[in-house]
């Protein structure tokens, strides 16, 4: 299989990392205009297992170094492949309370509360679960992005004067998704040898193995989560999954593209982590929130008409997140 030879590569990876997690969102925003969240959902997730056996075939299964996918899937012990299903289960409940929290509260508080507390306290869980790095400069890093989200979260509060007010309601689910959200990663690295890729131990699984199992997690998952979405809306009428049916081609190639996205990046993190350990590669990976402002300010004009202190929270934001990335990944060197 391929396997990551030095750290210069596992941060390059890390940044793919970062700007898939970031860029995905695009696709639910030009779905957006014609379907519903909940029916794209189900596009999503057929695009993150379809990369994953992909991936799996592919990478996972060329090379004289590791284990091939289906080898390494036959000796895999129940334990790590339950570790990997359950972080597939984890974050699927995470990012469906994420998606109604923006539906309820808006991006302004929902992004900036769910995902930085998901990316201080999964890096935490992650360092501690197998320390890699220099504490001091991974804790810095990760001081600075919280700073950074902080004052992303402040622009979008100033551009959004006179709009809606959240509601409590709204903030303990940004809450609840942030903290969910931190330990999925973690369950996904428990199953592998995160210290030799090339000879992992017996009954632990490859990146590449894990990912697939972390993948089938979500898609289980999903009968059960969406579909509690779907009867319960935080907004509109419940949908029928008859609906789903009704959605054209290239509306649900849209939806598998963003899964697509999504499980690239998942995949890379995974490759990444034996070379970066997992604190620097899921810190790093979360570093998303950048890359997505950076979608919402220049392309979809989310700030058009914000009043100028708004421009400067933000570029605020742009230098604390670039400057925390550098500690990460200077963490690892």
């Amino acid at each position: 299989m391929f396997i990551v030879q030095n750290y210069s590569l596992a941060v390059m990876f890390c940044v793919v990392t970062m700007l898939c997690w970031g860029s995905w969102g695009n696709t639910q925003k030009l779905a957006a205009k014609t379907w519903r969240y909940e029916f794209f959902y189900w596009d999503y997730v057929i695009g993150v297992l379809l990369f994953a056996l992909i991936s799996a075939f592919t990478l996972g299964s060329i090379g004289a170094e590791g284990r091939p996918f289906l080898a390494d899937l036959q000796q895999a012990d129940w334990q790590n492949l339950g570790s990997a299903f359950l972080g597939g289960i984890i974050f699927n409940a995470a990012n469906i309370l994420l998606a109604a929290a923006i539906a309820i509260c808006g991006l302004s508080v929902a992004f900036p509360v769910g995902i930085g507390l998901a990316l201080v306290l999964g890096v935490l869980v992650n360092y501690f679960g197998a320390a890699k790095g220099e504490p001091l400069y991974i804790f810095t890093g990760v001081a600075l992005i919280v700073v950074a989200i902080l004052l992303n979260g402040l622009a979008y509060k100033k551009a959004l004067v006179g709009t809606k007010k959240v509601s409590t309601r709204g903030i303990l689910i940004c809450i609840a998704a942030g903290v969910i959200m931190a330990f999925f990663y973690r369950f996904v690295a428990a199953a592998i040898d995160l210290n030799n890729f090339a000879h992992p131990a017996a009954g632990t699984l490859t990146p590449y193995t894990a990912v697939v199992i972390f993948a089938l997690g979500v898609l289980a998952s999903n009968f059960i989560f969406n579909t509690v979405a779907m009867k319960r809306p935080v907004e509109g009428n419940p949908v029928s999954i008859s609906g789903y049916f009704k959605g054209k081609p290239i509306t649900h190639l849209v939806g598998i593209l963003g899964g697509v996205i999504w499980c690239i990046g998942q995949s890379f993190s995974m490759i990444a982590s034996e070379k970066a350990g997992a604190a620097i590669s899921y810190g790093l990976g979360q570093g998303a929130t950048l890359v997505s402002a950076l979608w919402g300010i220049l392309i979809w004009k989310e700030f058009k008409g914000a009043p100028s202190i708004s421009n400067w929270l933000n570029i605020g934001m742009f230098v604390l997140f670039v400057v925390g990335l550098g500690f990460l990944i200077y963490a690892g060197a």
